[in-house]
């Protein structure tokens, strides 16, 4: 069997998760072409191709991608038995980096992370990008976990694995002085409505009921992001359709009410994790909670 140089493969490790070279390079004080080498040794020495060339950007090829996996296993277990062997095995903190989607809701990241604000043991970091950005990050390794309110297709080709933490009844709000006279569809006609966009699952869902009555809304706003749905929600002076989580203190303050509640329309809360066989630990405790009861 052939010798395994971890040297070589701590090269490896390093460019696979920085994704450039130069910059693997500079930060381990060697020469871009002794960098290159080294591991083309290591793909000469087990008879595999770890990279591929796609413009000036490395990528990852499957058997790359299973090798950092494994990769991120050993030098993490290196890092423990460091700490260890110096006696701070019990003072050291888990890192956790958590990517979430940038037009998600804020009281769900909020409820996510809450179980860690009193941990003293627990430094997390989170990222807010697109869910494309997000997953190549994640596949990367440099994020732990993805919370998102869109489900992303799982196969035999893809790294990560996908966990439903929960799902949100959506409803239809507004403020307390603008109840309608009457039942949907009838009482809503003279409203103005702000949705998210077209591409949502939450659109999908508002729409089909609209459809089912035919019913026309009078939409003024379409936006994504959650956070500015909640804003125009409560400042506008027409009516939204989102998930109550997004609202729960303008809903706790009576500056807003539910009108309605869709019946069988859900937003749905998903936390996107790579395989791998080890993370922190802490990860699991999360995602055993159950946010939404």
């Amino acid at each position: 069997m052939n010798r395994l140089n971890y040297h070589h493969l701590y090269y490896f490790w390093h460019v696979a998760k920085s994704g450039n070279l130069t910059q693997s390079a500079q930060e381990l004080h060697t020469s871009q072409s002794a960098l290159s080498s080294q591991i083309k040794q290591l793909e000469h020495t087990m008879d595999v191709n770890l990279f591929e060339r796609k413009g000036r950007k490395l990528i990852l090829t499957q058997q790359g991608q299973q090798a950092l996996i494994l990769a991120d296993d050993i030098f993490s277990k290196g890092e423990e038995l460091a700490s260890l062997l110096k006696g701070n095995s019990q003072s050291a903190t888990q890192p956790l980096r958590i990517g979430v989607m940038s037009v998600m809701s804020r009281n769900f990241i909020e409820a996510f992370i809450s179980p860690l604000l009193q941990r003293q043991d627990v430094q997390f970091t989170l990222v807010s990008k697109g869910i494309t950005n997000l997953l190549n990050e994640l596949s990367n390794h440099k994020l732990d976990v993805v919370l998102s309110n869109v489900n992303v297709a799982v196969d035999a080709g893809n790294l990560w694995q996908v966990q439903l933490l929960g799902r949100q009844p959506l409803s239809i709000v507004g403020p307390p002085d603008l109840l309608p006279k009457s039942e949907f569809p009838q009482g809503y006609k003279d409203f103005r409505w702000v949705v998210p966009g077209k591409q949502s699952e939450i659109r999908a869902s508002f729409d089909a009921f609209c459809s089912h009555f035919q019913f026309e809304p009078n939409i003024q706003t379409q936006v994504d992001d959650m956070a500015m749905l909640r804003l125009l929600a409560r400042d506008s002076g027409s009516l939204a359709v989102l998930p109550k989580v997004v609202v729960k203190d303008e809903l706790s303050a009576g500056s807003l009410i539910e009108y309605l509640s869709l019946p069988k329309a859900f937003e749905h809360f998903y936390a996107i994790t790579v395989k791998r066989s080890k993370r922190p630990p802490i990860l699991d405790e999360l995602l055993a909670k159950s946010i939404f009861r």
